[in-house]
């Protein structure tokens, strides 16, 4: 019994701990002259964002221009040729936030590796400082980030179930209006019906025929 409890503890926190890397991620990518790169990502409101991105293993000559944009399209961050840069912001809108590269007046064929280090929520934090001011030890650390991280599932659980419930309700309310649209089109359908027998009756009584 305790050794199926103890297995149990364990495989919670490796899920949590598997859970927990989700709101980090390093990639590399070519950005080349006549390209565009983008990474996106969807982010709730009131999340802290902070990224690093540098070129590297390119030519020296090589610089990067950068642009991050809101989902509604505000500017959030923007470089021109540089080799490196960082930009953090706290989100105040729900939804895909982008960072966009590119190169400007580069040779055609000039290509530069990017890497972006893109952190968010429990990740964006400064654990370090965190556990120099409240004076955690490394276990009790873990802890504070497990905790974090359990509180950020949650609020995304939460967002989640709110979006699918705004999509339910949008469906319901295409269904009512393809129903009703169905209706008076029927309704306009016999109305044209009706119209159509009543004129040809006219028209034979016209002519005697009836």
């Amino acid at each position: 019994m305790g050794g199926t409890l103890a297995l149990r503890s364990c495989l919670a926190v490796v899920g949590l701990v598997l859970l927990w890397g989700c709101g980090a991620q390093a990639v590399q990518f070519e950005v080349s002259a006549r390209t565009t790169k983008c990474i996106a990502e969807e982010i709730q409101n009131n999340v802290v964002v902070i990224a690093d991105y540098k070129i590297v293993h390119s030519d020296e000559s090589h610089t990067i221009t950068v642009k991050v944009t809101s989902p509604y399209g505000n500017q959030l961050h923007y470089q021109e040729n540089v080799k490196s840069g960082q930009f953090a912001f706290t989100t105040s809108e729900t939804g895909n936030f982008m960072a966009c590269f590119w190169m400007l007046n580069a040779p055609a064929t000039a290509v530069a590796n990017v890497a972006l280090d893109w952190k968010t929520g429990v990740h964006a934090k400064d654990w370090a400082s965190i556990a120099k001011k409240d004076k955690l030890d490394g276990m009790e650390l873990e802890l504070r980030k497990l905790e974090e991280a359990v509180n950020s599932i949650h609020s995304e659980m939460l967002y989640l179930r709110e979006r699918e419930a705004e999509m339910r309700n949008l469906n319901e309310l295409t269904n009512s209006r393809v129903a009703w649209f169905g209706i008076m089109s029927l309704l306009v359908c016999l109305g044209v019906a009706g119209w159509q027998l009543w004129h040809l009756k006219s028209f034979f009584e016209r002519k005697k025929l009836l």
